[in-house]
């Protein structure tokens, strides 16, 4: 077997995944040369500061503040920067050199992967973003090659390890949201700004990630409906296990017909509650899964590390060990699928089902009030419980379960019932997911 050249490795990035990513291609190099046919020399490490403190020890020559420079002559570009600027200009230089791309900037690759994956199949390079989802769970090959020739339907997932870690804590032990949050802040879960996860825009970018890949199809991130996890309570966590389910906070990709018969696709974030029985139910702590629903396959659910420097380090080697093997195999990189242009259908064209948890006046014909409004928007109670008296406000607590109709009749509804006289608050409405 004639053995190949070493292939030129440029590393944009040294935080907690780009250091772990450079100690494994020094410490491994022979181990990955027997699994690609050629060696993966790493000729250096584009940083903002040379001299700043990092976690694993590493050659100080390898180290430049020149990304430029740097990724011209690469073979392969592996991108940890993050953030889209000066990121996605630097990129776009390698592709355009004929280097293949691996990257783990979701942010990057909702708001600019049509453009990145066009820049890379005019050259015949290939763009790789495995560690992108969910860490270390290998999701995006899946849905990318294994896959391909499916007709997949849904896909849902857990893919932000903090909001998964704040919930649990309040499902399980109890937790206030507020406690729940500073146990998350305290592990390291949660930045010092924690608006990006607890309010679903991490969630939202790697929505449209996986909806993108799922169906063929361009969904924009500002396409993608969502909703954080603020205003989740401890007592809609009790609601929900009274009625034998757990919230979490869910991205979700689906294949929808619209009300005017429109084929298309819905990419939504938001807290929802899914049956103790479903496998997304067990996931607990930071862990993150993705749960895949197609034709022929049927059900798959991939589990695993959403986070942490060496097991995002992991999906990245795969994707460096892939893009190896191309050059030593020759051909073009796999191209993107985006190209069945499929509608991307607003949140009011999604079927569900909704909890709503009402506070209502404690008197007679108060249920055949409820009772009508529900039926005049087309929507109908699949439970009707009344779970708290205030005999001192003179008011109850009622939580209506309904059966799955389409959210804009359903939106409707919860408008209908803040109107009534009936009712003094809605306190509570969370969508039903998970069922086929």
């Amino acid at each position: 077997m004639t053995a190949y050249r070493d292939l030129r490795v440029a590393l944009l990035g040294c935080g907690s995944v780009g250091a772990q990513v450079a100690r494994l291609l020094l410490e491994q190099r022979e181990e990955l040369a027997a699994r690609t046919g050629a060696g993966l020399q790493l000729v250096g490490i584009a940083v903002r500061n040379i001299d700043a403190p990092r976690d694993v020890e590493l050659p100080r020559e390898l180290f430049t503040t020149d990304a430029e420079q740097l990724v011209l002559g690469a073979d392969i570009v592996v991108e940890l920067m993050g953030g889209i600027e000066p990121a996605r200009g630097l990129i776009l230089r390698a592709l355009e050199g004929g280097a293949d791309v691996v990257t783990a900037n979701k942010a990057l690759i909702a708001a600019h992967g049509p453009e990145l994956a066009d820049a890379a199949e005019q050259v015949g390079a290939q763009l790789s973003y495995e560690a992108a989802v969910a860490g270390a769970i290998p999701i995006i090959r899946p849905l990318r090659e294994s896959l391909a020739g499916d007709h997949i339907t849904r896909v849902l997932g857990i893919v932000n390890g903090s909001t998964n870690y704040i919930l649990d804590r309040m499902d399980r032990f109890g937790d206030s949201a507020e406690d729940a949050m500073r146990v998350a802040s305290e592990l390291g879960y949660l930045e010092a700004d924690p608006t990006l996860d607890v309010e679903g825009y991490d969630a939202a970018q790697k929505a449209t990630i996986l909806a993108s890949i799922a169906f063929h199809t361009e969904v924009p991130v500002e396409a993608v409906y969502r909703e954080g996890i603020t205003g989740i309570t401890s007592a809609q966590i009790e609601a929900a296990r009274h009625a034998g389910s757990v919230i979490k906070l869910l991205a979700i990709a689906e294949r929808l017909t619209a009300a005017d018969g429109t084929e298309g696709v819905s990419a939504r974030v938001y807290p929802a509650l899914i049956d103790r029985d479903h496998p997304l139910a067990a996931v607990h702590g930071g862990k993150n899964a993705v749960f895949v629903e197609s034709e022929a396959a049927g059900e798959l659910m991939f589990y695993g590390a959403g986070a942490g420097g060496i097991e995002t380090a992991s999906a990245v080697l795969g994707d460096l060990v892939s893009a190896a093997r191309r050059h030593v195999a020759g051909g073009p990189g796999i191209p993107g699928s985006a190209h069945a242009e499929l509608t991307v259908l607003p949140i009011g064209e999604v079927s569900t089902a909704y909890q709503i948890m009402l506070t209502v006046r404690d008197q007679p014909g108060v249920l055949a009030t409820i009772a009508s409004l529900l039926a005049e928007h087309g929507v109908s109670a699949a439970s009707v419980e009344q779970s708290v008296t205030h005999d001192e406000e003179g008011t109850a607590t009622l939580v209506i379960g309904t059966h799955q109709a389409r959210e804009a009749e359903l939106a409707a509804t919860v408008e209908a019932l803040r109107g009534s006289d009936a009712v003094t608050a809605v306190t509570s409405v969370l969508r039903l997911e998970g069922n086929s």
